[in-house]
């Protein structure tokens, strides 16, 4: 069936994730066969606010191998689906300095619903990213000591 879940390590060690929130994406048929396939890239990808809307920019999606020639464009921006309950609290989120929202990971539901979990996260500076980098080396030794 092919991939079944498809991460954003980066943003994690870029990010410091507060809040998460699942949303659902207009996508195209091509579109969800080539994230089955597991062909999708994250990097330099960020969600905006748009008139009340938000979408997800700069995520690769590769052409479809079996698509014709109704295959779709590999980059370009797509909408999100969110209650308007979760766009107005990230909006006012959004006004406070340092805050992105960027995507975590995309996956398929129990319903086969392609969705993508998006996270606020502010920008960690240089010392931060220094930090998760030990801890990270010291779980790995403590997982190496006990086994």
């Amino acid at each position: 069936m092919g991939a079944k879940e498809l991460n954003n390590r980066q943003a994690y060690y870029e990010y410091a994730i507060e809040d998460k929130y699942q949303a659902g994406m207009v996508l195209l048929g091509t579109e969800v066969k080539s994230i089955r396939e597991g062909k999708v890239s994250f990097s330099d990808s960020y969600c905006m606010l748009h008139k009340s809307e938000i979408w997800v920019r700069g995520m690769y999606i590769a052409e479809y191998s079996m698509g014709t020639a109704n295959n779709h464009i590999a980059v370009h921006d797509r909408k999100l689906l969110l209650t308007k309950r979760e766009i107005k609290k990230l909006e006012n989120k959004m006004k406070d300095k340092g805050y992105t929202i960027v995507p975590l990971r995309i996956f398929f539901n129990e319903k086969n619903m392609a969705k993508i979990e998006i996270g606020l996260g502010k920008g960690k500076k240089l010392h931060d990213k220094r930090d998760s980098i030990k801890k990270k080396e010291s779980d790995r030794e403590l997982k190496r000591i006990l086994k």
